[in-house]
């Protein structure tokens, strides 16, 4: 086994679980597998490929991944290909025949190929020794990626009931996983599961405010190196990308209404080191493996912990220190809230909203992020700091700070009477002196201007973070207004 590994691969050792995986998938056991990106999934189906009698059929659901695997395999000696809609008729045909007459060791298909009743003889005449389900986290209506073309592969037990089927994903959650056992019929499943945590990662949420000037700032640091932007729309990824490209910096925009061989081009130039910067839709990030991604930037809120995660995980996937910077702004949820409620289904509708609440606690946690997300994917983190996001490495120093400005908020929310809205404390509590203020008289509180070289869009999150520890309050109405609650007023001693 490793002098295939070695010589095949190109590693002298295995990382840590891929032996047992490996061992378990030889001895035809299902199995399943949660590792993040980066950890070594795919050679856990690939290796032992080489050593079974027969086919292996993997299941990917980017046709940009498929490629740049097949690729891979093939510059290494593995005999790979691909079927999906990329291929004319003749080439698919071309790829059948190979496959038949075992001339394939992996065969990457897409899902709903899979389950077309076209294509299900050709299946069936393959001596399929092993399935492979990469992203099997898309088979889960739990999952942040459910996409229903996976649902079809419940049938994959009945079309190849003697080989064994191993599922992979980098995001699932204890609930998502029970899913996918349950509905790809996995038998007696071996489940392996690996520490989401990217030691190498530093993450960082950063307010919303002049983002772009920000985000210059930001790769100043990030010369000559390759970084990843997400954006919420194909337009923003198209505009942010022609603003950097005038500012000096290369870079491309990337999303799935470009044309299929842009996007190839753009993803090769990425890969060459031709262009350092991809300003993409999330459609981009699971089809991307380069390994010294720097920096991944998230200009807006992800709909999800597990689609964060993923998109994160593109950095440092050579081990190597890496940063994960997300702009959060209120506005952000705004945009996010009303995606969501078109969505027509209502048990959905509640799914959405309770994964965004998560992406909200995440935003304006005080504590370490790290241990938040781990948390999310029911893993413990028990260090005292990371040292490694921006709660942890501030800690110390913002800790006094901290304190003192719930204190002056609180005390604004009072002084002004419990009557006014975020927008208007903010105002207060910065020294705005505009006629509403100087009509009220609130120029002439002692918490006119307290917090005036706090930026607006710090001091918006910390108000949201005292009303979701529950310290403030919000009263419904047409103008929502805040009040300090019990728990609020016993951290100021008022009665």
């Amino acid at each position: 086994m490793l002098d295939h590994l070695k010589t095949h691969f190109g590693f002298d050792a295995f990382r840590p679980l891929q032996e047992d995986i490996i061992n378990a998938v030889l001895a035809r056991q299902d199995t399943l597998v949660l590792m993040p990106t980066g950890g070594g999934k795919s050679l856990c189906y690939q290796l032992p490929a080489l050593l079974l009698d027969g086919i292996t059929l993997v299941v990917s659901p980017l046709i940009a991944l498929m490629k740049d695997q097949v690729d891979a395999l093939n510059a290494n000696g593995v005999p790979a290909a691909y079927l999906n809609s990329s291929l004319c008729a003749s080439d698919a045909m071309g790829v059948q025949k190979e496959a038949l007459r075992g001339k394939v060791k992996l065969l990457y298909v897409a899902p709903e190929r899979l389950a077309s009743p076209s294509f299900r003889p050709f299946f069936e005449s393959l001596d399929v020794c092993l399935v492979a389900i990469d992203e099997a986290h898309c088979i889960s209506q739990w999952g942040h990626d459910f996409r229903p073309e996976y649902r079809n592969l419940r049938d994959v037990r009945d079309l190849f009931p003697e080989a064994p089927i191993i599922a992979l994903t980098a995001t699932a959650t204890p609930q998502v996983k029970e899913d996918i056992v349950r509905s790809l019929g996995l038998r007696d499943a071996k489940t392996f599961i690996s520490s989401f945590n990217r030691p190498n990662l530093h993450y960082r949420v950063q307010p919303k405010y002049n983002a772009f000037v920000s985000l210059r700032g930001m790769l100043v640091g990030y010369k000559d190196q390759s970084v990843i932007i997400y954006c919420f729309s194909r337009k923003d990824t198209e505009e942010l990308a022609q603003n950097l490209s005038r500012a000096g910096y290369r870079a491309l925009p990337y999303h799935a209404g470009l044309l299929r061989e842009v996007r190839t081009r753009t993803q090769e130039q990425f890969i060459r080191d031709e262009v350092k910067i991809i300003v993409a839709t999330i459609a981009f990030g699971m089809g991307i493996d380069k390994p010294d991604v720097r920096l991944v930037v998230h200009m807006d809120l992800p709909k999800t912990m597990e689609a964060y995660y993923q998109e994160t995980g593109r950095a440092g996937r050579d081990g190597l220190k890496s940063e994960c910077v997300l702009f959060y702004s209120i506005a952000d949820r705004r945009k996010q809230d009303y995606f969501i409620d078109q969505i027509a289904d209502e048990q959905e509708r509640a799914r959405a909203r309770d994964k965004l609440r998560q992406v909200l606690a995440y935003c304006e946690a005080m504590t370490c992020r790290r241990r938040f997300m781990l948390a999310y994917f029911g893993e413990t983190y028990d260090q005292p700091s990371c040292e490694a996001c921006d709660n942890c490495v501030k800690a110390t120093e913002t800790k006094p700070r901290d304190i003192t400005m719930t204190q002056k908020i609180l005390n604004a929310v009072l002084r002004t009477g419990e009557r006014f809205g975020m927008g208007y404390i903010c105002e207060v509590l910065r020294g705005s002196r505009n006629k509403r203020v100087l009509q009220n008289k609130h120029d002439q509180l002692s918490v006119h201007g307290l917090l005036r070289d706090v930026s607006e869009a710090d001091l918006r999150v910390r108000i949201s973070s005292l009303v979701r520890t529950g310290e403030l309050e919000k009263v419904a109405g047409e103008y929502p207004t805040l009040r300090v609650s019990k728990a609020g007023r016993a951290s100021l001693d008022v009665s």
